[in-house]
C-alpha cells in the first residue's frame, strides 16, 4: 500500500505501524468490493461453463428432431468396389437391383503431333487455339508447357491441359474436359501458326478435332444403369436421386453383373445418437449439481443457487418426463423406449428395452423423439426449450451481460477507491512525518536543557 516512511528514530513511536494499521483499516470498503467483483466473475465464467454444457445437449437433441434424423437408415451394397451407395436423412428403405452399362467419362484429346522437348521447343510463334467457345491468343514464341500454362491460365476453357511424355523425346499435349458427361465435350479448333506446329486428329477433315469419337483417347460419355430395371443416365457418376435419399456411386461397368443395394433402418445409429444425448444431459447434470453443493458450502463464486438454474432443470424434468401421446406412434413416454431416470437424476438407456422398441423398426421410435411440426416429440420439444438460452439474444447470454455489466461497474468503484485511499495515505504520511519531526525538536531542546542545568 505504498511505499514506507523514513523517521527520525528519536521517539519511541513506530508511525509506519501506525499508518499501515490506518489504511488497513481504511481498506475494508475496497477489499470488500473486490470480493464482490471476484465472485461475479466466477459467476460470468460459471454461466460460460452452462451455456457450453447446455449447447452440446442442443446439437444432441436436433440431432433426433426430426423425421429424418430421428429415423436413421443404412444402406448397403453387394459389391462397393462396383457401386457405392449411403443413405441420407431423407431417405427411404427398399432393395434396388442396379446393373452398370457405362460409366460417366470426361473427353480426353491428345495432340497428334509430338515435340522433342516440352520446355524448349517452340511450337507455335502466333495465331489462336479455340477450346469449345474459349479462345487461347497466342503473341510471341511458346513451348508445348508454356501453351498448356496460357490454357490452365483461362478459367473458362472446358478443358485442363498438361504435357505427357510419351516415348523417348516425344512430348504431347492432353487435354482433358474439366467435367464428366456428354454435355461437357469440347471442340478444338486450332489457328496456331509457325515453330514446329502443334495439330490434333480431325478424323471427319472439317477442320475441327474432338467432334468425331475418332479423335479422342477417350471420348466423353454419360453414365447408364438400370436400377430395378428402370434406364438412368446421368453426365456424371454420382446419382443423387436415383434412389430416394440416398446416394448412389458408380464406379465399375459391367452389364453382365447385377447389383444389389439394400437401404433399411438402422437402429444402431439411433442408439448411438440417444447415447449421446444421455451422456450430454448426465454432463449438464453433474455441473449443476456440482454448483448447488458449492453454493451449499458457502461459494459466493458460484451459479447453484440462481433461479435460472432452478427454471433450466424443471423445464428439462418436465419435458422429459410428459406425455407425448399426441405424436401418434405406440410410444408416449421415453422410458417406454429404454431412456430411464436414475436416483442421482441422471438418465441411463435400458439395451434391452430399446432393442424390444426397436425390433420392428425404428420410425415408431422416430415419433416419438421428433414428432411433427404441428405435435413435436420429446427431443423436439427439448431442442425448442433450449434454444431459448442458447440463442444469442438468449437467456444464458443475456445474464451474462447483466453480470459483465456490474463488473465494469465494480471496476469503477474500485478506481475510485483505490484513488482516494493512495491520497489518504499521502496525506497521514505527511501529518505523521511532521509529527515526527516535532518530536525529535522537542527532544532536542529537553536535551539542551538538561545540559544547561548541569553545567551549573
Amino acid at each position: 500500500m505504498g511505499s514506507g516512511i523514513t523517521f527520525s528514530g528519536f521517539n519511541s513511536i513506530d508511525f509506519n505501524v501506525v499508518l499501515n494499521a490506518i489504511m488497513q483499516q481504511e481498506s475494508r470498503p475496497l477489499t470488500s468490493l473486490q470480493s464482490r467483483q471476484s465472485a461475479l466473475q466466477s459467476r460470468v465464467s460459471g454461466f460460460g461453463t452452462l451455456q457450453t454444457r447446455v449447447s452440446t445437449l442442443e446439437s444432441a437433441a436436433k440431432a433426433l428432431s426430426t423425421a429424418g434424423t430421428a429415423t436413421a437408415y443404412k444402406a448397403t451394397s453387394s459389391d462397393a468396389l462396383a457401386v457405392g451407395v449411403s443413405a441420407g436423412s431423407s431417405a427411404m428403405a427398399g432393395r434396388y437391383d442396379i446393373v452398370v452399362n457405362e460409366l460417366a467419362r470426361a473427353q480426353v484429346t491428345a495432340s497428334a503431333s509430338t515435340a522433342p522437348d516440352a520446355d524448349t521447343t517452340v511450337i507455335a510463334t502466333g495465331g489462336t487455339l479455340t477450346l469449345g467457345t474459349q479462345t487461347i491468343t497466342i503473341s510471341s514464341s511458346v513451348t508445348l508447357k508454356q501453351l498448356s500454362d496460357a490454357i490452365n491460365a483461362n478459367a473458362d476453357a472446358p478443358a485442363r491441359a498438361s504435357v505427357v511424355q510419351s516415348g523417348t523425346s516425344s512430348f504431347q499435349l492432353v487435354l482433358t474436359s474439366k467435367s464428366t458427361g456428354a454435355a461437357n465435350a469440347f471442340t478444338i479448333a486450332n489457328a496456331l501458326t509457325g515453330g514446329t506446329g502443334l495439330t490434333f486428329t480431325d478424323t471427319d477433315a472439317d477442320n475441327i478435332s474432338g467432334d468425331s469419337a475418332l479423335d479422342n483417347a477417350v471420348q466423353a460419355t454419360n453414365a447408364q444403369a438400370l436400377i430395378n430395371n428402370i434406364l438412368v443416365t446421368s453426365a456424371s457418376n454420382t446419382l443423387d436421386a436415383a434412389v430416394p435419399g440416398s446416394t448412389v456411386t458408380l464406379y465399375k461397368k459391367d452389364p453382365a453383373t447385377t447389383i444389389v443395394v439394400d437401404v433399411a433402418e438402422d437402429p444402431s445409429t439411433l442408439k448411438a445418437k440417444l447415447q449421446t444425448f444421455i451422456s450430454a444431459f448426465n454432463d449438464l447434470t453433474k455441473f449443476t449439481s456440482d454448483q448447488g453443493l458449492a453454493a451449499g458450502r458457502g461459494d459466493q463464486g458460484s451459479i447453484g443457487r440462481d433461479p435460472l438454474l432452478r427454471q433450466l432443470r424443471a423445464s428439462l424434468r418436465g419435458a422429459l418426463g410428459a406425455s407425448y401421446a399426441a405424436t401418434g406412434g405406440p410410444y408416449a413416454y421415453l422410458a417406454q423406449i429404454g431412456v430411464q431416470a436414475t436416483r442421482a437424476g441422471t438418465l441411463e438407456l435400458n439395451t434391452a428395452a430399446f432393442t424390444e422398441a426397436t425390433k420392428n423398426g425404428a420410425a415408431d421410435v422416430g415419433k416419438l423423439l421428433a414428432g411433427s411440426i404441428a405435435t413435436p416429440g420429446v427431443l423436439a420439444s427439448i431442442e425448442t426449450l433450449l434454444t431459448e438460452y442458447t440463442e444469442t439474444s438468449g437467456i444464458l447470454k443475456g445474464v451474462q451481460e447483466q453480470l459483465t455489466t456490474q463488473i465494469s461497474r465494480l471496476s469503477g468503484q474500485i478506481i475510485n477507491m483505490q484513488d482516494r485511499l493512495a491520497i489518504r495515505r499521502t496525506a497521514l504520511q505527511q501529518e505523521f512525518t511532521a509529527a515526527d519531526a516535532a518530536m525529535s525538536r522537542l527532544k532536542n531542546q529537553s536535551g539542551a536543557l538538561s545540559s544547561f542545568g548541569t553545567a551549573f
